[in-house]
């Protein structure tokens, strides 16, 4: 089961990076985030309230828990990193083609698999390990294909916004593992939401408000509203995979960033895209080593 919640969130995290690019076409990056942040809060909000007054018994899966003050630190802690992450990934997407941005985020799955090994200690057959260095043979053949584009990966420091929020997501995803451990799936959810979106209020009035005439304006797109529905779907998806007591982390993670397959073909259809015969191949073979990765997943 966690596998195909696993599959479901990456489906649901392509869309919402077709989304993201829409929306932060010549639109300013932080208010982007802070509405993205704020529509994500009120989705949630009333799975919060009907907890508390009762109408969703504590059985359901869609129950939010109060939760005490030290789960409470471990989600405002939480939602420091993905937010870190999150900033990264907005001001990168910004700058760069999807074509090239979904590939590298498709090896954000490696870093939580080294953490995954490292620290809890998960196993992975043989199978698995072959989708792992095909995932990260592809990293170096994106490397290549992008210099076509004049983005050379170690000169670009739109790159490096890009790659520090894999490293930030990748924090975020082993923290996830451990607090779903024994947290409930939907308060992590929920609360993590609540404390980004007060987080982001204070970056919004502090650091873009008061130069807002200075840099990229404002403008409302319909497209900053699906941002937010298909992440608290690919979240609710996410969180409860990791629930299961089969589930690793560094499978869910490694399977989420097919999402790359979404962001790609519409990266071409949409966007118009450049150079695609070449990150072609770097798409196939992130899903030759899903492959191997559900293979193994399904032998384990």
């Amino acid at each position: 089961m966690w596998l195909g919640l696993a599959l479901l969130s990456a489906l649901l995290l392509g869309f919402y990076d077709v989304s993201k690019k829409h929306s932060l076409k010549n639109n300013a990056v932080i208010p982007v985030l802070w509405c993205n942040t704020l529509f994500c809060s009120l989705i949630l909000l009333p799975f919060v309230l009907s907890s508390r007054f009762g109408i969703i018994p504590e059985q359901a899966s869609l129950y939010v828990p109060a939760g005490d003050l030290h789960d409470h630190m471990m989600v405002v802690l939480k939602a420091g990193i993905v937010l870190g992450s999150w900033i990264c990934g907005y001001v990168g997407m910004k700058h760069l083609p999807l074509t090239i941005v979904g590939p590298i985020n498709s090896t954000r799955p490696v870093m939580v698999l080294l953490g995954g090994t490292l620290i809890l200690g998960e196993r992975l057959n043989l199978y698995q390990w072959i989708g792992v260095t095909i995932a990260i043979l592809s990293f170096f053949l994106l490397s290549r294909s992008s210099k076509k584009e004049g983005i050379d990966f170690r000169k670009n420091s739109w790159l490096l916004f890009t790659l520090g929020a894999n490293v930030l997501g990748a924090i975020s995803g082993l923290f996830d593992k451990h607090l779903m451990g024994y947290m409930n799936n939907m308060f992590v959810q929920a609360w993590s939401n609540f404390y980004q979106v007060a987080m982001m209020s204070v970056i919004l009035m502090t650091m873009w408000f008061p130069k807002r005439k200075e840099g990229t304006p404002f403008q409302w797109k319909w497209s900053i509203l699906l941002i937010s529905v298909f992440l608290s779907c690919a979240d609710y998806a996410y969180f409860f995979a990791l629930t299961s007591s089969a589930s690793m982390i560094s499978i869910v993670s490694m399977i989420r960033r097919s999402s790359v397959v979404v962001s790609f073909l519409c990266g071409a259809a949409l966007f118009h895209e450049k150079n695609l015969k070449s990150k072609a191949i770097d798409m196939l073979l992130v899903l030759l080593g899903l492959l191997f990765l559900l293979i193994g997943s399904m032998q384990a």
